[in-house]
C-alpha cells in the first residue's frame, strides 16, 4: 500500500467513524499540520457526507472476518516473540482491514445513491409537450390574433397581428367546447400590445387542447350577458409547437 493509499484510507476511516477515540484525536491533530491529509479528509466528507445518514454500516462477511482475525492473532504472536516480519504483518493487516472496511462502506453508499438516482430518474415520467399555438383569423388571408397557451402554467398569451379596433367596440376572447355548455369568456383583448393572463386554471388540459378559440365583437368593455352578443369575427384551434 503506498503512502497516498495510506493517507486516503486513514481519511476514509476518519470520516466514516471507524477510528477509536485516541486515533481520531491523533488524526485531528495531524490534519492541522498535514495539508495532504486534510485535503483527503475534505474529499471524503464532500463525497460521502450526504449519504451517511441514508445507508447502514456494512460489515464484512463473517467467514472473511474470522480469517482476518486469525491472521492478526498469528501475526501478534510473532510480534510478541520479537519477530520484525510479524510486526510488519500486524501493521499492514490492521491498515488493510481498516482501509477495506472504509472502502466497502463507501462503495455501498455510492451504490445506494446510484440506485436511488436511477430509480427516481426512471420512475419520473418525462413531461409531454405543453406549448400550443393558434392563429385566430377570419380566413387564410386575414390573421388577427396569435394565441399561445402553456398548459402546465395555464398561461394564455394573446398577440395582436392585424386586428383593427372599432370605436365603441371591444374584442372578447372565448373558449368553446361541447363539454363547457357554451362559450366561456377569457377576457377582453382591447390592449394593442401582448396580453398574458393565467385565465385557463379552471379548465382540464384535454379541453384546453381540443377547444376552439373565438373572438367576438362586443360593446365597449365586453359582453354583459356571460355569452357572446356580437358577431364572431375570428376563430382558430390550437396546435402543438413542437417545443
Amino acid at each position: 500500500m503506498t503512502e497516498r493509499d495510506d493517507i486516503d484510507g486513514l481519511a476514509g476511516e476518519y470520516v466514516l467513524g471507524t477510528l477509536d477515540a485516541a486515533e481520531r484525536t491523533a488524526v485531528s491533530a495531524r490534519r492541522l499540520r498535514e495539508p495532504q491529509l486534510d485535503a483527503a479528509i475534505a474529499g471524503w466528507e464532500r463525497r460521502l457526507e450526504p449519504l451517511l445518514n441514508a445507508v447502514p454500516s456494512v460489515e464484512p462477511p463473517a467467514a472473511i472476518l474470522a480469517r482476518i482475525h486469525a491472521r492478526l492473532s498469528k501475526a501478534s504472536m510473532s510480534h510478541g516473540r520479537g519477530d520484525a516480519a510479524g510486526t510488519a504483518d500486524v501493521i499492514a493487516l490492521t491498515r488493510g482491514v481498516r482501509f477495506w472496511r472504509a472502502a466497502t462502506l463507501a462503495s455501498s453508499l455510492v451504490a445506494a445513491a446510484l440506485v436511488g438516482f436511477i430509480g427516481v430518474r426512471e420512475l419520473t415520467p418525462k413531461p409531454p409537450t405543453k406549448n400550443l399555438v393558434a392563429v385566430l383569423q377570419k380566413d387564410a388571408q386575414s390573421p388577427a390574433f396569435l394565441v399561445t397557451v402553456n398548459i402546465d402554467q395555464r398561461l394564455l398569451t394573446v398577440r395582436p397581428v392585424a386586428a383593427q379596433h372599432e370605436a365603441g367596440k371591444s374584442f372578447e376572447l372565448w373558449i368553446v367546447h361541447d363539454k363547457l355548455g357554451g362559450p366561456k369568456s377569457l377576457g377582453v383583448i382591447d390592449d394593442p400590445t401582448v396580453m398574458r393572463k393565467p385565465t385557463l386554471a379552471a379548465y382540464q388540459p384535454n379541453i384546453i387542447e381540443e377547444a376552439t378559440y373565438a373572438v367576438s365583437l362586443e360593446p365597449e368593455g365586453g359582453s354583459t350577458t356571460g355569452g357572446p352578443t356580437g358577431p364572431v369575427v375570428f376563430a382558430g384551434k390550437l396546435i402543438a409547437t413542437g417545443e
